[in-house]
């Protein structure tokens, strides 16, 4: 038996998912959350194979729970699921050692194929998709990345301080590197360029 959790902020979308995936006999679904936080008190509580993660969610994204698990539940296999194809987002789930990135709009045959295949202890990332990660040159060190992130969602250089533990000189000093080598005038506009590459 497979046990999946799954990790989807549309609530369709997650009892869909959910719908779908216990029609089959060798899964069962343990868990449904619509957040990261959700899914990380359900890991303590559920013996957890696989977990089926959206990227973009408020909070803390796919990739950064993809992060955690890797560090806190390395025996927890990661698919990715997203609806946007941004080669920063394959790189980095590549990078965090996520085992299957899968487009949204994939058939469900498809998704229930990773799943057995992630199980087995394969990696599935579509050949066209890991391409596209190779092309992919994303300049920022993760530390600016992070700093850029919270930068974006309106927080002033003390309160990122604050939140990554750093001084806030060394969180302008991330925040300028940031802004040079993305070619931005701010630390706004570097955000968002950074995020439509999918690099934060």
């Amino acid at each position: 038996m497979i046990r999946v959790l799954i990790v989807e902020d549309q609530v369709m979308v997650l009892g869909a998912l959910s719908a779908l995936l216990s029609l089959q006999d060798d899964i069962e679904v343990v868990g449904q959350a619509k957040n990261a936080a959700i899914a990380l008190n359900l890991l303590q509580e559920q013996t957890v194979d696989v977990v089926l993660t959206d990227i973009e969610m408020p909070d803390m994204s796919g990739l950064e729970l993809a992060q955690q698990l890797q560090e806190e539940y390395p025996h927890v296999k990661v698919v990715v699921m997203t609806t946007f194809s941004k080669s920063g987002y394959i790189k980095r789930a590549m990078q965090i050692g996520v085992k299957a990135f899968i487009l949204k709009e994939s058939p469900s045959d498809a998704l229930l194929d990773t799943i057995y295949k992630v199980q087995m202890g394969k990696r599935v990332i579509d050949p066209e998709l890991a391409l596209m990660a190779m092309s992919d040159d994303d300049p920022l060190t993760d530390k600016e990345r992070k700093a850029l992130k919270l930068a974006g969602e309106g927080h002033k250089t003390a309160d990122i301080a604050k939140r990554l533990f750093l001084s806030e000189g060394t969180v302008r000093n991330y925040l300028s590197e940031a802004i040079a080598k993305l070619h931005a005038s701010n630390r706004i506009e570097a955000a968002r360029i950074a995020k439509q590459n999918g690099w934060i």
